[in-house]
């Protein structure tokens, strides 16, 4: 009889062996689809065994490094295990988990694995108000928080335990610390059926309240073979991903996808980016493989990419599209392509650019192995359409895709409705099957009758020296219903005023089609959530109320 390990080994290892032959990985990959598996004893602890292969390397800002092997890490978190069970952590009890990039967040991810508890992932980043929601909604009976951040939870009430990592905050709270000296012999309790909750994700929020995203021991640990199929991922890799703790983003590549393949997962904390610094880490660390979102891309740009002395291999970008100008300069500077990709919270990756593909410019790539992806035709829904909702085809049900919205049946029945899932985003197709982003469902509108893509207007704006991000939303007009407006963080060097806005309305005029050129302009901050993306909705409500700040293009005819 097959294990549940030897699967998701055979499964592993096939997409390995194709990682450059996408259409034998596309075609003959197989989702290994265990009764029972659990990650982290099935998988970690089986390629642990006896590996002191460095498993996870971090660098701090003060030169500090940890570094724990596969086999270290397997025992401290079985000790974390142990001593979580006896403070009354049980299996599918919610933990919420607010930590930072430190050795405490991987020990505590595989210890709750192993008893079988639902983990809920928090930004250090979030306040009282964002923590109240979570542990209400959530139903949270235990919380794991550095100690920096314990005094949020005066103001959250609750009936959950309270563990502090770092400096004893005293009163109801536990010290982490006394983890390591609990028994590191580790017994489950009982066995991980595939469907048993895992992970509870609360969605960034851009245009409405987080959903609450469920996925199980199935569908982020064995979904996350095709995100380490996109990366290219390598046995003994070391690969550096930079996002923060508490995104999906996190655990698809700091977790999940670099440990299945046996690669090391290398950070490096700092408190603001400092692009040469990195790069020296990276030199030091010798990173093979990179990934990044692309504001990190366009900060890194703004710097001499040539101190790199030795580029990974594999480079990719993932959170938001990311605009050919910045691969190109990436491209002539380290001689590797930025492969971009395509998921959300609630999947892995979906559509990617896998290392071996043919690269068009603009595109995300085809779909993934295991994915059956459809384009719905927005006006009768039906799929095969040239431009139209990217979907999953669900008679075909992907191994990494959510449960569904937790909490919210009728959320999740609109999104899987008419057998597929539907991802709220728009993509258009060529006759190869590459898929190029248009925008999110809601944020492509139209002018003059003409559908306007805000990322094609943003990647057109990034071109020029003086724009370091941009954004564009829709501006009521009397006369073409609505144009198009940006928002622009100039780059340094560069400051707002008329002249500057002279610049960037001639920049459009000449890259962009007449009904696509920007109409008006305006200079400032762009507001984000706290996993970094844009408020796109805060932009359309304050330019449909007017700004005296905005300037138009006509006025500079």
């Amino acid at each position: 009889m097959t294990t549940a390990t030897e699967q998701f080994r055979r499964a592993r290892d096939f997409l390995l062996e194709h990682r450059e032959d996408y259409a034998t990985a596309h075609q003959d990959f197989a989702w290994p689809r265990p009764d029972r598996f659990n990650w982290a004893l099935d998988w970690f602890d089986v390629i642990a065994d006896g590996n002191d292969r460095t498993a996870l390397h971090l660098v701090e800002e003060d030169g500090g490094e940890t570094r724990l092997s596969f086999a270290e890490l397997s025992r401290r978190s079985d000790r974390v295990a142990n001593w979580l069970r006896e403070r009354g952590v049980a299996a599918e009890d919610r933990v919420l988990v607010m930590l930072g990039n430190q050795a405490e967040l991987w020990e505590t991810a595989l210890a709750a694995m192993k008893l079988r508890a639902v983990v809920i992932p928090a930004t250090p980043l979030l306040g009282p108000a964002d923590l109240r929601d979570r542990v209400e909604r959530g139903r949270v009976r235990h919380v794991i928080v550095r100690s920096a951040d314990a005094a949020k939870f005066d103001e959250v009430p609750g009936d959950y335990t309270r563990t502090a990592v770092g400096e004893e905050p005293g009163g109801a709270w536990l010290p982490y610390a006394d983890a390591y000296g609990a028994s590191d012999a580790f017994a489950a309790d009982g066995p991980t059926l595939a469907d048993d909750p895992l992970m509870l994700y609360f969605t960034s929020g851009t245009t409405a309240r987080p959903k609450l995203v469920e996925h199980t021991h199935t569908s982020y640990p064995i979904g996350h073979l095709a995100t380490m199929y996109w990366i290219g991922l390598r046995p003994g890799d070391v690969h550096l991903n930079i996002s923060s703790p508490g995104w999906a983003k996190h655990a698809w590549s700091n977790l999940f996808a670099p440990w299945n393949a046996e690669a090391t997962v290398f950070l490096h904390n700092y408190t603001r980016f400092d692009a040469p610094r990195l790069m020296a880490e990276m030199d030091k660390a010798g990173v093979t493989t990179f990934c990044a979102p692309p504001t990190v891309w366009r900060m890194l740009i703004q710097a001499d990419l040539g101190l790199l002395r030795t580029p990974p291999r594999e480079v990719v970008a993932a959170g938001e599209p990311l605009n050919p100008e910045v691969i190109e300069q990436v491209r002539r500077a380290w001689g590797v392509t930025i492969r971009d990709g395509f998921g959300q919270t609630e999947t892995a990756v979906q559509v990617s650019n896998s290392p071996g593909q043919v690269l068009k410019t603009g595109s995300m790539g085809r779909p993934s192995p295991g994915y059956r992806v459809e384009l719905l035709d927005p006006v009768s829904g039906a799929p095969g359409a040239a431009e139209g909702e990217i979907a999953l085809d669900l008679s075909e049900r992907p191994v990494g895709l959510m449960t569904g919205y937790h909490g919210d049946p009728d959320r999740t029945a609109e999104a899987m409705a008419g057998g597929y899932y539907r991802t709220g985003d728009i993509g258009s197709r060529d006759a190869d099957g590459y898929i190029t982003y248009v925008g999110r469902a809601d944020d492509v509108f139209k002018a003059s009758d003409y559908k306007i893509s805000p990322f094609e207007l943003e990647s057109a704006l990034l071109e020029h020296e003086a724009v370091a991000e941009a954004a564009v939303v829709p501006a009521p007009d009397a006369l073409r219903l609505a144009v198009p407006k940006a928002y622009v963080v100039l780059a340094d060097g560069w400051e707002p005023g008329p002249d500057t806005a002279k610049v960037l309305f001639e920049h459009s005029r000449q890259t962009l089609a007449p009904y696509k050129r920007l109409r008006r302009l305006e200079f400032g901050e762009l507001p984000k959530t706290v996993s970094g993306k844009i408020r796109r909705i805060e932009l359309r409500e304050a330019t449909a109320a007017g700004s005296t700040a905005e300037y138009r293009e006509e006025d500079f005819r």
